[in-house]
């Protein structure tokens, strides 16, 4: 079962409530997402550990319901 685009945002806003989040679907089947998330949160961080920070917000989806994420990632 695919995700729909408002599921990612509320699932990141949920973990990273300040951030600004642009979701596009790549290939219009609900499977693949590319994502643009601006936080405060990801100041200090490595790239490395930002997008921890989204696949943890993510709550295990990825990979099951959740086939592929593009992460793009930006402290504000």
């Amino acid at each position: 079962m695919a995700m729909d685009l408002k599921q990612i945002e509320e699932l990141i806003k949920a973990a990273l409530p300040d951030a600004s989040i642009e979701i596009q679907d790549l290939a219009g089947d609900g499977n693949h997402y590319s994502a643009t998330i601006i936080s405060s949160q990801f100041a200090g961080k490595s790239k490395i550990d930002q997008h921890k920070m989204v696949y943890n917000s993510l709550q295990g989806k990825m990979g099951n319901e959740l086939h592929a994420l593009a992460i793009k990632t930006k402290e504000s």
